[in-house]
């Protein structure tokens, strides 16, 4: 489990990633603001870390993954406000930071939307890096064992700190679901690879010299 105390930072986001002045700070700073919308106040997510401050967020999600604390912020709140039209691009800039406690500033509709799309880039790149990596023998079993049991840890802090709750059960179902998956994409990417087993030297296309399954042949 990683380490659930976030280093030390200043407020202001020093990320180039995260430094847009044409497109953040597009809400309205009056503080005679009308109240933010009903389902803005009822918003529960984030508020283990409430008191923690951006740079803090932004180094420990730097630490262990791709994405920036804006990014994975607007990320879950573009999940959460996502209606049958689209995602509430408006409200999420104009109330972040009632919806976030570590963003200070409000958003444009355009700072929000470049936020979920680089999130959703950089998700992209590393998926097919992590694939590749998978598929191309790169990893043991156990080495690709080890790689998914961390991604998940991370992943599953991460929920957490949203407020999502987790049963031990529902924890231990997940672990086994995606070890059974990359079992299989592992032994997938070997017939792809391979015309014959590197091990055994087996058909891997389940047929035999002669036609037959190799089922039959073991028969």
């Amino acid at each position: 489990m990683p380490d659930s105390s976030l280093p030390d930072g200043q407020e202001t986001p020093a990320d180039e990633d995260d430094a847009d002045p044409e497109t953040v700070g597009g809400g309205d700073d009056d503080p005679e603001t009308a109240a933010p919308p009903a389902d803005v106040q009822k918003y529960d997510r984030f508020k283990k870390i409430e008191g923690g401050t951006y740079d803090r967020a932004n180094e420990f999600l730097r630490e262990r993954t791709y994405v920036t604390a804006r990014e994975w912020a607007i990320a879950r709140l573009c999940a959460d406000f996502r209606t049958e039209t689209g995602v509430e691009m408006t409200k999420i800039g104009e109330n972040l930071p009632d919806l976030v406690p570590f963003m200070t500033d409000t958003y444009t509709p355009q700072a929000v939307n470049q936020a979920r799309a680089s999130f959703e880039e950089k998700v992209r790149k590393a998926g097919a890096t992590f694939l590749y990596g998978a598929m191309c023998d790169f990893f043991t079993a156990e080495e690709l064992d080890d790689v998914m049991y961390e991604a998940t840890e991370v992943a599953k802090f991460l929920l957490e700190v949203e407020g999502v709750e987790l049963s031990v059960e529902e924890e231990l179902e997940a672990e086994d679901r995606i070890s059974e998956v990359m079992r299989e994409v592992r032994e997938h990417s070997t017939q792809l690879r391979h015309d014959e087993c590197p091990h055994c030297g087996g058909d891997l296309d389940g047929e035999d010299a002669d036609g037959g399954t190799t089922a039959e042949a073991d028969d």
